[in-house]
């Protein structure tokens, strides 16, 4: 596995799988790796030729106040997990590397990066698309694959790659969940044993949402808003039922797949999650 800690490395590592003609995969990655990470990096594996990956704490997407400095960063470990899930090259930029100098031009995310996630947390899509962008750039990879835990990144991105016509397919990976049904997150391990019992209350929160798609949205945030009115510990962010492309809500008549989705803190520690619903059918989507 080639490690590539600076542009040369990087650019020799892809013209070599271009020379072959070989389809690049790629995960980009803010380290701190599980067992989602590793999901994407098998989905990676079965879409690709070569796969590429990177680990990088960007600072772009972190406002002022989040946990940028104590963002865990676990190099050595995450390395091995990429080895043994069969990674050809992991590019692992400096933050000075990737921003030698203040950028003067870079990606706004509009009016959807403004809502839902971007209303809690201002500035962070225009953070995470110019890095994104930055990385595609210099990986110029065929496939890149996503965690739809995040899923208004993960709409983000598609739109910025339809509307600049990037030439990469977007692939989304479904959340891993641990077996009591915590969304996997690398913030996981700043939760003490009872705040991870509060923080459970997102994810059982959602389950209660989609059990009630048959009677409609409004239903569903009922239901769901009810569930977590129980823990007065956890900080809401917000809780929507929104449309899985833009991220606006959904009205009494949608039908089709939605995104139920949620966010807050526990403690220092901000968590998201969701599920998609299918609204007009009696069985939620998988």
């Amino acid at each position: 596995m080639i490690v590539a800690d600076d542009l040369d490395k990087l650019g020799w590592a892809r013209a070599h799988a271009a020379f072959d003609h070989r389809r690049v995969a790629f995960v980009p990655t803010m380290g701190a790796l599980h067992a989602g990470h590793r999901a994407l990096l098998r989905q990676a594996r079965e879409l690709g030729d070569v796969v590429f990956a990177s680990i990088f704490v960007n600072p772009r997407q972190f406002g002022p106040g989040e946990d940028l400095d104590r963002y865990p960063r676990t190099l050595g470990a995450d390395l091995e997990v990429c080895e043994a899930e069969g990674v050809d090259a992991v590019f692992v930029p400096t933050t000075e590397m990737m921003y030698p100098r203040e950028p003067m031009v870079t990606v706004s995310s509009g009016a959807m990066g403004t809502i839902v996630e971007g209303a809690a947390r201002p500035g962070h899509f225009d953070g995470m698309l110019t890095v994104v962008l930055k990385l595609f750039h210099l990986v110029d990879p065929d496939i890149a694959v996503f965690g739809e835990k995040d899923a208004q990144q993960l709409a983000m991105i598609r739109r910025m790659v339809a509307d600049l016509s990037l030439p990469i397919a977007i692939v989304g990976v479904p959340t891993v969940r641990e077996p009591d049904g915590l969304a996997l997150s690398s913030r996981n391990r700043f939760l003490s044993p009872s705040d991870r019992t509060v923080a459970l209350v997102l994810s059982r929160a959602l389950r209660a949402g989609a059990e009630a798609v048959a009677e409609g949205p409004a239903e569903v945030i009922r239901r769901a808003r009810a569930a977590l009115t129980v823990e007065e510990k956890l900080e809401l962010d917000y809780l929507v039922l929104v449309d899985p492309a833009t991220f606006t809500d959904v009205g009494p008549g949608f039908a089709g797949t939605a995104v139920l989705a949620a966010a807050g803190k526990v403690g220092a520690t901000h968590l998201v999650d969701n599920v998609h619903v299918r609204l007009g059918d009696e069985s939620p989507a998988s």
